[in-house]
């Protein structure tokens, strides 16, 4: 059953409060406006006024600002307008990331983008899962596996689910490439890509630095300062930190509840401008984001109605006439249908922290006007130290004085190194990007699951074992495995415009990925299952794109792309699996219309895949089994082929200047084969499961609203902004044939902008914001697989958050 629980609306009030003052101050319109919406269209950028940096990242203003704004991408590696890029497209800018208070990737997973998913791995904010258009992967957080979907920093991509969710870093804008990216970005990218673009130093003296507090004891901070240019030679400095306290109080003294986390992180960027047409740039950023999990809840005791046993010594009795029946609970355990906000017992829990850093250059040579080299080169890394006990009592039956509550432990160390090379340019009626590429990287992990907890005879009581157990160096390993990936790959694109209202695109990607690896533990044995994956292909792609009129376009696209083999190291032999690939045929229009005040895009698309990639898990929840708390997974390629199929639609309307308004909406439709089942199947008889795509529901919809007006005498404004989002329900297991919930979330932002603080040009903004205003409750994560020995468990979303910030730009 859906369910979407509201909440107290207090925080409304407070922001419609503001608002009022607001409106009372001038009931006058705005002479000029500037704002960003959400989704695929966005009127305007921060920083679009500063020339420098808009020629090579930010989103420019080339209209009057009766209109809404022309957007630039660089999703083809060039500069284009977004309108006449024929790629389906969502771009989020810095106001609108102020607008829903977006601090990382995982403040998306509301639905802003409705073809965008974004959730956290089991229930870990250490780890991100991010999917587009039904390519989502389930389990991508090991050694030898990969995501559907690639996600980009300046171009370099990210190899790892871990670190993820690290602070931003004063992003110019996001764009999401929605549908396969399979010959410019290459591996990984058969969904899509994200791309996060930073800002650029600008070479002038400036900045902004952000303040805030909120509830559940947040706050936040940021520094960007841009320093002038010397001898050619311009810096930029970034530094965050973003914490808040748990939203699920754990009542063990000095443990950690859960739903926390404590973000901190700096930036450093070098642009070197030697020559006219050469600049070098490079920068270098370290991160440390510490988290817990979202609390894993009891939402149900023995829903298929069995006979409940009772204890005899530390035997099970069954009553009669059963020969079968459920283990009782523990009489401190609680069963709650709605979102908790204290655990009923407590457990160990330490913060996860995932450790990033990286270093990268970027070279721009403008050989002549219609040619430009370039070369980005990058090595990263991430070091990450899981630490998982939200599950307490509630996904382990109960037994006298056996050991509960499970630990998920893990630590991974991951190194990459990429290089691109690229030409783009034009020649007449034409053009082109040529490219070649190299990713290595190396990755090594191993992962424990002691239990912490233990029950006295009766349940009525508990005590904590002995804490050096879960230390690293006492860890009784489940699995320690290592792999080495290297990626070799060439593309090419053109686009020819024989007349100059048609675009005839064609590219292609010759990849060819290599991987080896093994797996040196199992259960804390020492075993040797080695592994290796060596195969090459090559991905088409092909567009014809016609200017049907004045700000109406069309194309229509043909492309694929690929998610790279593998090995899953929870199999216990490092068992392979093929790539899985994908072709997608699309249709699409972009349309400016009335005078520019309405902007409407709109896709279809089908995207068959063979060897979707399948996960079956299991973990033993038994206290009395030998293998008690072990997590096992198989990976099976579904045979046949999978079927996705949608519309996305998005609407952008300033009816007036002081008014925007957006609405975006994805119909997603998903179908995989039945699949082996390696847990139900034997040497004679195979079993085929059916099969789900995960965490995406088959409607999703983003709407919001921007108002502005002036405030005083000034140049200063209030703005106001409010958006609704909501998604359909979704599974959350690919072998579990249960939804979670639909969700509804309202965010919401009212800011006194641009205050003069001086002659000198600073200015101050003071804001209200708040996310999941109306506190509403739904579970975005449900497994029912201990139905017939517990109860089924989930996670709930967060509760409401809000707060206040000051902004100082100078």
């Amino acid at each position: 059953m859906n369910r979407i629980r509201i909440r107290s609306t207090a925080s409304l009030a407070v922001l419609a409060a503001t608002f009022a003052f607001g409106h009372a101050a001038s009931a006058s319109a705005a002479d000029n406006l500037s704002v960003s919406d959400t989704a695929v269209t966005v009127s305007g950028a921060e920083g679009a006024d500063d020339a420098t940096a808009a020629d090579e990242t930010a989103a420019q203003d080339t209209t009057d600002h009766s209109g809404l704004t022309e957007i630039v991408v660089t999703a083809t590696k060039r500069e284009t307008n977004l309108q006449r890029t024929p790629i389906a497209i969502s771009v989020m800018a810095p106001e609108a990331m102020k607008n829903r208070h977006v601090q990382s990737l995982m403040d998306l997973a509301d639905g802003a983008v409705p073809s965008l998913r974004v959730a956290p791995f089991e229930s870990r904010q250490s780890a991100l899962t991010v999917g587009i258009r039904g390519i989502v992967p389930f389990d991508a957080n090991q050694t030898a596996r990969d995501q559907g979907v690639g996600v980009y920093i300046d171009g370099v991509y990210l190899g790892r689910q871990q670190g993820l969710n690290a602070g931003l870093f004063d992003a110019q804008r996001i764009e999401i490439l929605r549908g396969p990216q399979g010959t410019l970005f290459g591996r990984n990218t058969e969904g899509g890509a994200v791309s996060i673009v930073t800002k650029q130093p600008s070479g002038e003296f400036g900045g902004r630095i952000v303040a805030g507090l909120g509830n559940f004891g947040s706050y936040n901070g940021e520094a960007h300062v841009d320093l002038p240019s010397i001898a050619n030679v311009a810096f930029k400095l970034d530094g965050i930190v973003q914490h808040q306290n748990a939203t699920v109080s754990n009542p063990l003294p000095g443990a950690t509840g859960w739903n926390y986390h404590n973000r901190v992180g700096g930036r450093i960027t070098g642009l070197w401008k030697p020559a006219d047409g050469l600049s070098v740039e490079i920068s270098y950023d370290q991160a440390k984001d510490e988290n817990t999990p979202f609390y894993s809840q009891l939402i149900n005791y023995n829903p298929l109605g069995r006979a409940v046993g009772t204890y005899v010594g530390t035997t099970l009795t069954c009553p009669p006439p059963a020969t079968s029946c459920i283990a009782p609970l523990s009489p401190l355990v609680q069963v709650h249908a709605d979102r908790q906000t204290v655990a009923e017992i407590g457990v160990p829990q330490q913060p996860s922290v995932d450790r990033t850093h990286g270093l990268a250059g970027t070279i721009k040579f403008k050989v002549s006007p219609d040619l430009e080299l370039r070369s980005i080169t990058a090595w990263r890394g991430v070091d990450a130290e899981q630490w998982d006990n939200s599950g307490g009592a509630h996904r382990t039956i109960f037994a006298p004085n056996a050991n509960f509550s499970r630990y998920s432990l893990s630590n991974l160390r991951q190194r990459q190194f990429s290089q691109e090379l690229q030409a783009v340019g034009s020649l007449t009626d034409l053009d082109y990007v040529i490219g070649l590429y190299y990713f290595t990287e190396n990755v090594r992990e191993f992962a424990a699951t002691p239990s912490t907890n233990r029950w006295n005879a009766d349940g009525t009581n508990y005590t904590i074992n002995d804490a050096r157990t879960w230390e690293v160096a006492n860890w009784a390993r489940q699995r320690d495995s290592h792999a080495v990936a290297h990626s070799y790959a060439a593309f090419a694109q053109a686009t020819w415009t024989p007349v100059e209202t048609l675009h005839l695109t064609v590219g292609g990607r010759y990849t060819k990925d290599k991987r080896e690896g093994a797996l040196t533990k199992v259960q804390n044995r020492v075993v040797n299952f080695p592994f290796s994956f060596d195969k090459s292909r090559f991905d088409p792609m092909a567009i014809v794109a016609w200017d049907a009129a004045d700000g109406v376009n069309l194309y229509a696209k043909y492309s694929t792309g690929y998610r790279a083999g593998g090995a899953n190291s929870r199999s216990q032999t490092f068992a392979p699996f093929n790539p899985e690939e994908v072709k997608a045929y699309e249709v699409g229009a972009k349309l400016d219309l009335l005078d520019r005040r309405m902007r409407l895009n709109l896709a279809a698309y089908m995207m068959d895949r063979k060897n979707t990639q399948i996960d079956f898990d299991n973990v033993d929840i038994v206290p009395t089994s030998p293998t008690f708390n072990l997590h096992t997974e198989e990976t099976s390629n579904a045979p046949g082929t999978s079927k996705i199929r949608g519309i996305e639609a998005e609407l952008t309307l300033r009816p007036i200047e002081n008014v925007t308004l957006g609405a975006s909406y994805a119909y997603t439709s998903t179908d995989v084969p039945a699949t082996l089942n390696p847990f139900l199947s034997t040497p004679t008889t195979p079993v085929f499961t059916k099969v789900f795509v995960v965490y995406t529901p088959e409607h999703a919809a983003s709407a919001y609203l921007d108002y502005e007006i002036p405030f005083g005498s000034s140049d200063a404004k209030v703005k106001f902004h409010i958006d609704a989002n909501y998604n359909s329900s979704q599974y959350s297991f690919q072998n579990e044939d249960v939804k979670a919930e639909a969700s509804f979330i309202v965010n919401g932002r009212i800011a006194i902008a641009d205050l003069p603080l001086s002659d000198g040009g600073q200015k101050l903004t003071l804001a209200a914001w708040g996310r999941n205003l109306l506190n509403e409750s739904h579970i975005f994560r449900r497994s029912n697989a201990n139905n017939s020995s517990l109860g089924a468990y989930a996670n709930f979303n967060a509760p409401r958050t809000f707060g206040f910030d000051a902004t100082i730009n100078f």
